[in-house]
């Protein structure tokens, strides 16, 4: 009786410490990020363009739904950051209204389908593909 009991509660514990990680994960995802470098684009062009992610909706079953501004149209994704630094967007759709320059936003949209992976250092998202091709955010909220 006593082993079973044991054996629960190291369980639980494991548990316990896989959520408290995945929390503190999320938090650090879960904020608006402000595209600062991608491709070919100038810093300047992509904050001329309000270029952004928004994950701040919250976390249900391991995944975020998340909304991406491009300059023109509004676009949502669900995402599924994974603790070994993976990702995976699924559900991606957008608005459809046609505006003058929608460049960035076309390029934005094929290289986001392409994303598989992640990291988050202090203020700062890189997403990446598997071809090594990256997209570098800042945290909105940090002065």
């Amino acid at each position: 009786m006593c082993v079973l009991f044991s054996g629960m509660l190291l369980n639980c514990n494991a548990v316990s410490s896989n959520t408290s990680q995945n929390t503190a994960q999320n938090s650090q995802l879960q904020r608006e990020w402000m595209l600062t470098a991608f491709g070919s684009y100038s810093k300047s062009d992509l904050i001329a363009k309000d270029a952004k992610i928004n994950l701040t909706e919250k976390a249900e079953n391991g995944k975020i739904k998340g909304t991406a501004f491009m300059g023109c149209n509004s676009m949502f994704f669900t995402s599924e950051f994974k603790n070994d630094g993976t990702v995976k967007m699924s559900e991606l759709g957008s608005t459809l209204k046609a505006c003058q320059d929608m460049k960035l936003e076309m390029d934005f949209s094929k290289a986001f389908r392409s994303v598989t992976k992640y990291s988050v250092k202090g203020h700062f998202l890189t997403l990446s593909d598997d071809a090594g091709n990256q997209m570098e955010f800042i945290a909105a909220d940090w002065d």
